[in-house]
């Protein structure tokens, strides 16, 4: 990713804003310069932060006072592209406590990492750290970071091409060094890891066993899709094109394209392999123009409940312009649509265990819940008219119904989460006012329930 030219691209913009119909609503705060989002198949989320911590957010936004984990003095994070990049629980971390990280040590090489968690479910042992793989950096650039289990159960590695600029020593199409890949190894072992006998250069000495696809600039990024198992990949372009990859999980090695490709453009092409052998990108936007976009950041298909207008949608975003990019099939070819500004610099996104998305703001430690803010979910079995007002609210929010209204019985506010956030019992007014001051910006549903067992919900904006 490129973080470090780009901070004066930083748009100063309220924490929840429309755009079309994908909005952020602010989730948790306090962050330092969040890079991955996890979860461990419950209710919290795991938040990695760039200089070594992860941090335990809880359901109700809460941040656990004690890190997860603190390996600060282990990671260096003085490049702008280096730190503790990625997280990843083992498939069986419900049973074996064990998960992965990927960061950068004071060496400034790429380390792959298992550690367990101790006793406290919510603190894990540094002392348990096994060092899995380390990967010489000739740069401070362009280290990827991300780590994934496929449906395979393997563990997915994802490295840049080592750095500077234009992959200098051709280490992407260089099947010898594990720059500029994904790699995939098996860690289900009690110690160390092995490589699958599927690989695509086991067993040939043209490449190096652990390498499962290459061709990648700087995939900054990836993640499966949690209903059919196929990889997403959002690979940082050159100064043309920024790049998603879209691959099912099979064993013939895929080749990107990077250095002789960028995009589905050439880039430098001198001793390339043909073209027809390439895997080229589903989708690809243009760098810089007007607004100025730079570097993607991958992201998730939508796989949740929460928002039906959303299942099936691939989102990822822009970390200069903090705009946030949805792909929709349609007709077997994929539509890109963009939407924001936001703000924060997006610079990762993450699921939680319900399969709902959360985005990271790098520059301002904020993570946002990824909401719809056009839920087709409101609903009406009144007999009379009533009003809802002003809408967005801020202070407060007046309600006001007809005067031939069936007698209410209780109004309720729920947050998007569906969690009461206020239930009242009004009066037989025909207008009732209700003080909003203490919540938070972002979408909620009033719903009126009356003794003849009518209801009504509808969605109020706080801002």
């Amino acid at each position: 990713m490129k973080f470090k030219n780009y901070t004066l691209f930083l748009l100063i913009l309220p924490i929840f804003i429309f755009s079309q119909d994908v909005s952020l609503q602010s989730f948790a705060t306090g962050f330092s310069r969040p890079v991955d989002i996890k979860h461990a198949n419950d209710s919290r989320l795991f938040i990695v932060e760039q200089d070594g911590l992860i941090k335990i957010v809880n359901s109700a936004g809460t941040t656990n006072t004690i890190p997860f984990l603190d390996i600060d003095a282990r990671v260096r994070s003085t490049g702008n592209e280096q730190g503790l990049l990625g997280l990843v629980f083992d498939p069986n971390y419900s049973t074996n406590n064990r998960f992965y990280v990927n960061y950068i040590n004071l060496s400034g090489n790429t380390v792959i990492a298992r550690f367990t968690t101790s006793v406290n479910p919510d603190i894990a042992d540094d002392m348990t750290e096994e060092i899995l793989l380390t990967v010489n950096q000739p740069y401070s650039n362009h280290n990827g970071g991300s780590l994934a289990f496929g449906n395979d159960g393997y563990l997915y590695i994802a490295l840049g091409d080592g750095g500077n600029g234009g992959d200098p020593q051709n280490f992407a199409q260089n099947l010898q060094s594990h720059l500029g890949k994904i790699l995939r190894i098996d860690v289900s072992g009690s110690t160390s890891y092995t490589v699958p006998a599927s690989n695509p250069f086991v067993g040939n000495s043209a490449g190096l066993d652990e390498i499962w696809s290459y061709g990648l600039r700087n995939p900054w990024k990836m993640s499966f899709d949690s209903a059919n198992g196929e990889l997403w990949i959002g690979d940082v372009g050159q100064s043309n094109k920024e790049e998603i990859n879209n691959v099912p999980i099979v064993d013939a090695g895929y080749n990107f394209g990077w250095k002789c490709y960028e995009g589905n453009s050439t880039f430098n092409t001198a001793g390339c392999p043909s073209a027809a052998t390439i895997t080229f990108p589903v989708a690809q936007y243009n760098y810089g123009g007007s607004p100025f976009r730079c570097s993607i950041t991958g992201g998730y298909r939508y796989r949740g409940a929460q928002f039906p207008d959303f299942q099936g949608l691939y989102f990822f975003a822009d970390y200069c312009t903090n705009e946030i990019g949805t792909l929709e099939l349609s007709n077997g070819s994929w539509n890109m649509t963009f939407n924001g500004p936001f703000s924060g610099n997006i610079a990762a996104f993450g699921e939680d265990s319900s399969k709902e998305l959360y985005a990271a703001g790098l520059s301002n430690g904020v993570i946002y819940k990824i909401i719809d803010t056009t839920l087709s979910v409101e609903e009406n079995t009144l007999s009379n008219d009533h009003k809802l007002y002003p809408n967005p609210a801020k202070n407060h929010v007046t309600i006001k119904f007809s005067p031939n209204t069936t007698k209410i019985k209780t109004i309720s506010i729920s947050n998007i989460q569906g969690q009461i956030v206020k239930k009242i019992v009004p009066n037989n007014s025909e207008t009732f006012q209700i003080s909003t001051e203490t919540f938070s910006k972002g979408v909620y549903f009033v719903k009126i329930n009356t003794f003849t067992g009518q209801t009504s919900v509808k969605k109020l904006v706080i801002n």
